[in-house]
């Protein structure tokens, strides 16, 4: 079987509803900020932490909403599966790239998406969030 990585991730909107995307240094593929837990760290504690750390948001853990918990294959390590929880936040942000975040990018969801974005957000994210807003 393959290694599993368990994350937890979040949906940030800004004023013109994109979502916003990330690009870890060393890797090609945009996915949300997030990543793993540290010890002793629930889900949403882990998102609200990763989410300061890596593009200076702000927000406390209660303030999250579970989207989803998905399998998904992970989008930088080869024949890796990561286990996501994933959650949206309230509001809206903007955002800068600190910790090991290359680069930032806001998403358009009603345009054509890009070819590099994460299988986590292309199967399972979007359509998640396409069935929310309908």
């Amino acid at each position: 079987m393959n290694p599993l990585i368990v994350i937890s991730a979040v949906c940030v909107f800004d004023d013109a509803g994109r979502l916003l995307t990330v690009r870890k240094r060393g890797t090609d593929k945009f996915m949300h900020p997030g990543g793993k837990p540290e010890a002793g760290e629930s889900p949403a504690q882990t998102a609200s932490r990763e989410l300061e750390e890596e593009v200076g948001i702000v927000l406390a853990p209660e303030a999250l909403a579970l989207l989803g918990i998905w399998l998904a294959d992970a989008a930088n390590e080869a024949a890796t599966q990561i286990e996501a929880t994933v959650f949206t936040a309230p509001g809206v942000w903007s955002a800068r790239p600190s910790a090991e975040i290359a680069e930032i990018r806001w998403l358009d969801l009603a345009a054509e998406l890009p070819d590099d974005l994460a299988p986590l957000l292309t199967d399972h994210v979007l359509p998640a969030l396409a069935a929310d807003r309908t």
